[in-house]
């Protein structure tokens, strides 16, 4: 359709483009809530593997506090609130002891305090190194952010610490070629990342399918192992591989002069993949060879570029299962805990709801009677005839403006008067 909406001081687009919007915006939403209409505060789920949250500044500016969706659409609504997107391992607060004498108005009865949630400086509407707001009233143009997918806190490029923004990897479009990014602060957690075959690292164009090479090669496979391991996980007469900490030296995220580990830090050692658990990806055996628990801090990091399918790749042993726990990042094991899953989730429930109202649409149509339907279907076919006779009609020269339409569906009502 030529027709274009446009009220002085506001934009043009055809009718196509504003339906094309509108679904857009619908998908973005559901994609952000997880399929959560917010009619059901998420308290009795406890804490949630991820789930959409808020904060609200009226009634906790200094932060500490976070709400379902449910609850900042009933209970906070007209406050001043902050959209976090998403967080992990996450339970209500609404109406605890945070908020002072304000209770929650879908679930009352909470604890005083929920222990295990985290916050940060997201909760007070802050973002990236440089503490500022998004949107920033300040800048002139917004720009968009990243994610650290350990920390939750979102960073400008030119705060990543890198040294130019041309080292983020994207393809020749601009479209980011990475699946998770970790931030500069939180590599040095995970510096043991770069110890594992690059293919992990997002460098440059990466191709689509999952980290898959030959074991010939002493790297990673997406595929389960089929190879039977001499003593069991756990067992406690199995001694995990020792590294002396002497002989350790971290620098910038990677390990040297380590019994096991090639110099070149590809870890292409045979030894280091023979011995698993027959079908399961639980790994007796260090995949790296190195106990990364006694390894020494890592200073000056660089943020990681993760490529897909990147946590297929972790290695479970004893002892990098004792560091993952010991650092709480155990979750990174976890391939549901990525927003990719997290989102396909979401895709997932939204055609389920569009089904369900299509086939509920579809199911009290033909329960009305003969005479009903065939004034719906009239309906129909009257909006159909008048919008197009009001398209034809304009002068495609000029906008149509938001009066017109309203005279429109004016002139409609009238006419449906006047045949009754």
């Amino acid at each position: 359709m030529d027709g274009t909406f446009d009220d002085e001081g506001q934009p043009s687009f055809t009718i196509d483009e504003y339906l094309d919007e509108i679904e857009e915006r619908e998908l973005e939403a559901d994609l952000v809530l997880g399929g959560d209409e917010g009619k059901e505060c998420t308290y009795n789920k406890g804490y949630m593997k991820r789930q959409a949250i808020f904060s609200c500044i009226t009634c906790t500016p200094d932060g500490n506090a976070g709400v379902c969706t449910a609850c900042s659409l009933s209970c906070h609504d007209g406050h001043q609130i902050v959209e976090l997107w998403t967080k992990r391992n996450f339970r209500c607060d609404c109406g605890n002891s945070k908020f002072g004498e304000f209770y929650c108005k879908i679930s009352p009865s909470k604890d005083i305090e929920n222990v295990e949630n985290s916050y940060n400086h997201n909760f007070k509407g802050l973002y990236c190194t440089c503490s500022r707001p998004y949107p920033d009233p300040d800048a002139e143009e917004q720009i968009e952010m990243i994610q650290c997918c350990l920390c939750e806190d979102w960073f400008h490029e030119e705060h990543l610490g890198l040294e130019s923004s041309d080292e983020i990897p994207r393809d020749e479009e601009g479209e980011p070629l990475y699946e998770d990014f970790i931030c500069k602060a939180c590599s040095e957690v995970c510096f043991f990342l770069k110890l594992y075959p690059e293919v992990i690292l997002a460098a440059g164009k990466q191709p689509n399918a999952p980290v898959q090479v030959s074991k010939d090669k002493g790297i990673l496979e997406d595929k389960p192992s089929t190879c039977r391991s001499e003593k069991p996980l756990g067992d406690a007469s199995y001694d995990s591989p020792k590294i002396d900490e002497a002989q350790t030296s971290v620098d910038s995220g990677s390990i040297s002069n380590v019994k096991g580990l090639p110099q070149d830090g590809s870890c292409n050692s045979s030894t280091a993949l023979n011995k698993c658990t027959e079908g399961t990806s639980l790994h007796v055996n260090c995949l790296l060879g190195v106990n990364i628990v006694a390894a020494s801090p890592v200073t000056n990091s660089k943020p990681i570029f993760l490529s897909k399918n990147w946590r297929d790749a972790l290695c479970k042993c004893n002892t990098c299962l004792e560091y993952y726990n010991q650092k709480r990042i155990a979750f990174l094991l976890d391939k549901d805990d990525s927003i990719v899953e997290y989102e396909k989730m979401a895709k997932q429930k939204r055609e389920e709801k569009l089904q369900q109202q299509e086939s509920a649409e579809l199911s009290l149509f033909n329960k009305l009677g003969h005479v009903e339907k065939v004034e719906i279907l009239k309906g129909i076919e009257e909006m159909k005839d008048g919008l197009r006779n009001f398209l034809e009609s304009t002068d495609t020269s000029k906008p149509i403006t938001a009066a017109d339409v309203h005279q429109f569906f004016d002139d409609i009502k009238n006419k449906r008067r006047r045949l009754e």
